[in-house]
């Protein structure tokens, strides 16, 4: 599993920058519609509430996290400031600061990778919520064209300009909280996001053709 910094970049998304406010009136514009999925999942009240809870939940490894963030950093202050000061020094030895270096971004490297395996459940849990949504995303998407009369709908942020009685947003943010008010904030054990499952399903499938492949008789 690919390791991240602790970050979630949906929770910066901004609802009244891109309309979520707005009144839909899409119906008026001839079945033509915008919207924003990131935008909307990211309003919805399922990943709201999980964005709440999470901290609460995962307080251990976020303290755990922290902690061995701040022993790095306690680890790291005399080095750097030793290459601060070798390097002021005259005729300064360049191989000498150029290992120093080395040394502190293998720390630095090391370090954030420890820090990042610490906070894997956390994103693994963000994964989890995320997929839930999303899985009606799609459903909430259709209610909300079938209610407006829509036909089509363009993903505004492909869209240059597009007036509010475009926006789509609300709509389907409203279907999306009724499908799914809430999410599970902890994945069961062995979960995998469906990318890393379908990556693993096409993997097996290609071991189990060669396999048959190899065992298949060869004809006369």
């Amino acid at each position: 599993m690919k390791t991240k910094t602790f970050a979630f970049a949906l929770a910066l998304a901004s609802a009244s920058a891109i309309g979520l406010a707005q009144p839909a009136t899409a119906q008026a514009v001839k079945g033509i519609a915008v919207a924003n999925p990131q935008a909307i999942v990211a309003a919805s009240n399922a990943f709201k509430t999980a964005q709440q809870q999470r901290p609460v939940t995962y307080k251990a490894q976020i303290d755990q996290a922290k902690a061995r963030r701040d022993q790095i950093q306690a680890q790291l202050k005399p080095l750097y400031e030793k290459l601060e000061a070798d390097s002021k020094k005259p005729n300064a030895d360049q191989a000498a600061l150029q290992k120093q270096a080395v040394q502190i971004r293998q720390i630095e490297q090391s370090g954030q990778a420890e820090i990042n395996k610490i906070l894997e459940p956390l994103q693994l849990s963000q994964q989890y919520v995320l997929e839930q949504i999303g899985d009606k995303l799609d459903q909430a998407t259709q209610q909300a064209m079938d209610k407006q009369k829509v036909t089509l709908v363009l993903d505004a942020q492909s869209v240059v300009k597009a007036d509010q009685t475009y926006n789509l947003n609300q709509a389907i943010l409203t279907e999306l909280n009724a499908l799914i008010p809430s999410a599970q904030l902890v994945p069961p054990a062995g979960w995998m996001p469906r990318a890393e499952r379908e990556q693993q399903a096409a993997q097996q499938a290609a071991q189990q053709q060669q396999q048959g492949n190899t065992q298949a008789p060869s004809g006369r």
